[in-house]
């Protein structure tokens, strides 16, 4: 009785470093990838869009004044970025995966960061990219968006069990369930017995 212990550090250790992956067993054009390269290709092209209108209206590389762009402020500083950021994501989608997901949830809390710091600078001197309300608002937006686009499928109390974060999340009962779905498997595939 004394030498048995359920639960030993080893195992827990073991449990908490359990990575979440998608299975390498599943095609590319896995569900979840597809929707996570989806998201980070449709608001990739959304941000280079934005930052090519603004560059062509050459405006001053740090105006504060700014000038509109899609109903947006933006000068040269905030156009550059927003290539480089959509760009970022034309990766993220081409990579797909969980580097899509994880890069859509850190880039969506970047941007509403950045929405509240743009929101603090509105009435100051020192506006670098030339922010106004339809820009913070702008910011909170593809914030949101991002994170729905990357947690989709990851972050959920009613993931179905086929999904990989719920078995790197729950690793004995997927065990347990693998092992039931093998064991009926195998029994579907011995032959009948013959008729008497």
């Amino acid at each position: 009785m004394a030498g048995h212990v359920p639960h030993t550090r080893a195992g827990a250790r073991a449990r908490r470093r359990t990575r979440i992956t998608l299975d390498e067993h599943l095609p590319i054009d896995h569900r979840l990838s597809r929707f996570y390269r989806i998201g980070a290709g449709l608001m990739g092209l959304l941000l280079v869009a934005f930052g090519v209108l603004g560059l062509i209206d050459r405006i001053g590389f740090f105006d504060t004044r700014g000038d509109t762009v899609a109903g947006l402020n933006t000068n040269g500083a905030l156009s550059v970025l927003s290539i480089g950021v959509g760009l970022l994501l034309f990766v993220g989608m081409v990579i797909g995966g969980n580097f899509a997901s994880t890069l859509n949830m850190v880039l969506g809390v970047l941007f509403i960061a950045s929405g509240f710091v743009n929101l603090a600078l509105l009435d100051r001197s020192f506006n670098p990219l030339a922010f106004r309300i339809q820009n913070v608002l702008f910011s909170f937006v593809v914030g949101v968006m991002l994170m729905f686009f990357g947690m989709y499928g990851r972050v959920s109390a009613t993931l179905p069990h086929d999904n990989p974060y719920w078995k790197a999340r729950h690793p004995e009962e997927a065990a347990r369930e693998q092992r039931a779905r093998r064991r009926r498997e195998y029994a579907a595939r011995q032959p009948l017995p013959p008729p008497r």
